[in-house]
């Protein structure tokens, strides 16, 4: 199974990038549900991969500014290269918007993810809904 990727609008992929960021940050993070949707899902692009039958396995979102954010991938499809496919979509997305930087929060345990991908920290470490992060940035081009 190659999954399919799509991006849109939270109109057009919020229920699926929902359920999936539901299951990953509030069922298994603990993350508080007042937290976990906001008001930039509106405006920002959204990713979601797809498998066969159209059923969502990993999501992210690029806000106007530049952030990434949401990054989820469902646990049983982890380890797959899914979590990087939506990553280089939404890096590729930030290039084609001339961006000159993308930026995100991750999650200390992630940080090897990101910096995989080209995205080095910045600055200390942070509380976010309680659990522990760092920023993190991409150059895309010099200013």
């Amino acid at each position: 199974m190659t999954p399919r990727l799509r991006l849109g609008s939270w109109d057009e992929l919020g229920t699926q990038a929902y359920r999936i960021r539901h299951a990953v940050f509030v069922l298994e993070q603990g993350v508080p549900v007042e937290l976990e949707h906001d008001e930039h899902d509106a405006a920002a692009l959204h990713a979601l991969l797809l498998d066969e039958n159209g059923s969502g396995l990993a999501t992210g979102r690029l806000l106007a500014d530049g952030h990434i954010g949401r990054v989820a991938v469902l646990a049983e499809y982890r380890g797959q290269g899914l979590g990087k496919r939506v990553m280089q979509a939404l890096i590729a997305e930030g290039a084609r918007r001339e961006h000159a930087a993308l930026l995100l929060h991750a999650q200390l345990d992630a940080v090897p993810f990101y910096a995989a991908l080209g995205f080095a920290p910045l600055g200390k470490v942070f509380m976010e809904a309680g659990i522990a992060h760092v920023g993190m940035r991409m150059a895309l081009r010099e200013i």
